[in-house]
C-alpha cells in the first residue's frame, strides 16, 4: 500500500479545546479495533522492494550533503563495518521504505530512529538511573508503526550479528512487539498525568515483569556504569592541565580536535543564545560557569560529519566541571514523506529538543537549542549518568528480554503524545501483529544485508570513499 503526504494526517495531536470532553477510552479502543478493517494487521508483515525503489547508496550519499566533507569518508567507513552499523546510519533509507508501507492512521510524536541501540540508561535530576529512549535527531509527528517497524527490524539485524538463527530472531522480534502491545494495553486506561509520571527504574524490582538472572546481571552492570559516568570521570579522559594550570582538550584527531579561535567564539556565542531556550532558573545556574575550552568531537554512526562540539566549562572551581555537547540538527529523515510541522518547529534544534521532551520520561535539565553561523544546533550534557547495553552481551533470554523492554518503553513514549486506547485497540490482545512484524523484520533484515553489501561494493569499486577511525582506507 503506497502512502503519500495526502494520506498521512496529523489529526488532533496537540490540538487544544479544553471544553471538549475526551471520548471514553473503551470507545476509542473500539475505534482502533475498527481500523483493522481498513488496514489489516497482517498487512504489516509484507516487505518487498518496489521496482521504483531508489538505490540505497544514492540515498546515503544524498544524506551526506551539507556535512563536513573531510569526515564523510569516516561516516562511510563506520556504516560499512557491518549490516547493523549500516542500519544505524541509514535512517534515510528506511524512511523512504516505510513511506510505502501500510499505516493504520494514528499519529504520535515518533522518535524516528528507535532502533535497538538507541535505548539506554540516563540520570534523572534526582540522580536516579532510568531506562529510556535515546537519540532524537529524526523525531517528528508520524505513524506509530514506523517507530515500531524500525525497532523490530533492528532486533532482527542485531540478532543476526549476535549469531541467532532464523527461529531465534523471530522469537526475539515477537517479544519486542509483545512488549509494545502489553504496555500500550496497560496504559490505555491509565490517567494522562499518571502516564507522564511513569519512569522505568532498572535497579528496582518490577512486580509486573519477571526478569531472568542473566538479564538482571547485564542490567546491574549497565546501571553501575551509568552511576560512575559523570563530568568528573570524563574530564580525565579527554582533557589535561597545561603549564599554567588551565585545562585543555587532548587532540585525538579525527575523533577529538580543538577548534580555532573563530570557531570557539562562534560556539560560545551560540551558547549565549542557547540560554534563552532553557528555563530561567537554569540560566542562573549556567551563568556561574565559564568556558575553558572547545573541541570538535565525532560521535555515532549516522551523525558522523555533522558539526558537533564538546565544550568544557568550570563553575565553582576546577573541581566543578561541566561538559556540554553542541550538536548540529538537520531535517528529519522522515520530513520528505510527512506534512510539514508548524512554523514553530522550523528550527531543527528545537524540533529535536521538543521531541525528546515529549518522549522521554525525564529529560536532561540542560537540554536546549541555538544557532551557530546560520546552522541549527541543540545542546545537552555530554555525560549525565549515561550508559548503553553492549549488543554483544545479549544472547538467548537476555536478548529477548532486552527486545521486550525496548518495545515496552516505546509504547510508553507513544502513549505520552498519542492515543494509547486507539493504538491498543488496533494492536489487540492476540499475536497477529507480533507475527506480522516478525515476517516484516526478517524480510527487512535481508534487505539490510543487501543494502550493506551494495555500500561495500561501491567502496571497493571506488564510487564511495571510506576510511577507518585511524584515517586508513577502509577494507573489508
Amino acid at each position: 500500500m503506497a502512502n503519500d503526504k495526502s494520506t498521512i494526517h496529523l489529526g488532533r495531536l496537540g490540538h487544544f479545546d479544553l471544553q471538549r470532553a475526551l471520548i471514553p477510552w473503551e470507545k476509542r479502543r473500539a475505534e482502533g479495533k475498527a481500523m483493522r478493517r481498513k488496514v489489516p494487521r497482517e498487512s504489516h508483515g509484507v516487505w518487498e522492494p518496489g521496482k521504483k525503489r531508489r538505490d540505497p547508496v544514492e540515498i546515503v550519499l544524498e544524506s551526506n550533503r551539507g556535512r563536513q566533507a573531510k569526515l564523510i569518508p569516516l561516516r562511510m567507513g563506520r556504516m560499512a563495518a557491518s549490516p547493523f552499523a549500516f542500519f544505524r546510519g541509514a535512517a534515510e533509507v528506511m524512511a523512504a521504505d516505510l513511506a510505502s508501507t501500510p499505516i493504520s492512521g494514528t499519529n504520535v510524536v515518533i522518535d524516528g530512529d528507535a532502533h535497538l541501540g538507541n535505548f539506554g540508561f540516563f540520570g534523572t535530576p534526582q540522580r536516579e538511573v532510568i531506562f529510556d529512549l535515546n537519540d532524537f535527531d529524526e523525531t517528528t509527528v508520524g505513524p506509530w508503526e514506523w517507530d515500531l517497524k524500525r525497532l523490530a527490524a533492528s532486533v532482527n539485524v542485531a540478532a543476526r550479528e549476535n549469531g541467532l538463527n532464523k527461529k531465534e530472531r523471530r522469537v526475539a522480534v515477537q517479544r519486542c512487539v509483545y512488549g509494545y502491545r502489553w504496555n500500550v494495553n496497560r496504559l490505555q486506561k491509565m490517567g494522562m498525568l499518571d502516564t507522564w509520571y511513569l519512569h522505568s527504574y532498572p535497579g528496582r524490582e518490577n512486580p509486573l515483569v519477571k526478569i531472568d538472572p542473566k538479564s538482571a546481571a547485564v542490567i546491574q552492570k549497565c546501571v553501575a556504569k551509568a552511576e560512575q559516568s559523570d563530568n568528573h570521570n570524563l574530564l580525565g579522559k579527554v582533557a589535561e592541565r597545561g603549564a599554567r594550570g588551565q585545562w585543555r582538550f587532548r587532540d585525538e584527531p579525527p575523533i577529538l580536535k580543538r577548534v580555532d579561535r573563530a570557531t570557539r567564539e562562534s560556539v560560545i556565542g551560540g551558547l549565549t543564545d542557547y540560554v534563552h531556550s532553557i528555563p530561567r532558573e537554569r540560566s542562573y545556574m549556567l551563568s556561574r560557569y565559564h568556558v575553558e575550552d572547545v573541541a570538535h568531537r565525532v560521535v555515532g554512526v549516522g551523525s558522523v560529519a555533522m558539526r558537533a562540539y564538546l565544550v568544557l566549562l568550570f563553575g565553582n572551581s576546577y573541581d566543578d566541571p561541566l561538559f556540554l555537547q553542541v550538536k548540529e540538527a538537520a531535517a528529519s529523515a522522515y520530513a520528505p514523506y510527512l506534512p510539514a510541522l508548524s512554523q514553530e518547529f522550523a528550527h531543527e534544534g528545537k524540533r529535536v529538543v521538543m521531541g525528546q521532551r515529549a518522549l522521554q520520561a525525564s529529560t536532561d535539565v540542560m537540554l536546549g537549542w541555538t544557532q551557530i553561523d546560520g546552522r541549527d544546533f541543540y545542546v545537552r550534557q555530554m555525560k549525565n549518568m549515561k550508559a548503553a547495553v553492549p549488543m554483544e552481551w545479549l544472547t538467548g533470554a537476555s536478548f529477548n528480554f532486552y527486545a521486550f523492554a525496548c518495545g515496552s518503553i516505546l509504547a510508553r513514549a507513544h502513549a505520552r503524545t498519542g492515543d494509547a486506547a486507539l493504538i491498543a485497540g488496533y494492536c489487540g490482545m492476540a499475536k497477529i501483529l507480533d507475527n506480522a512484524l516478525a515476517d516484516f523484520a526478517e524480510a527487512y533484515g535481508n534487505q539490510t544485508e543487501n543494502d550493506h553489501a551494495a555500500l561495500v561494493k561501491a567502496i571497493q569499486a571506488g564510487r564511495v570513499k571510506a576510511e577507518t577511525d585511524e584515517g586508513e582506507p577502509w577494507k573489508k
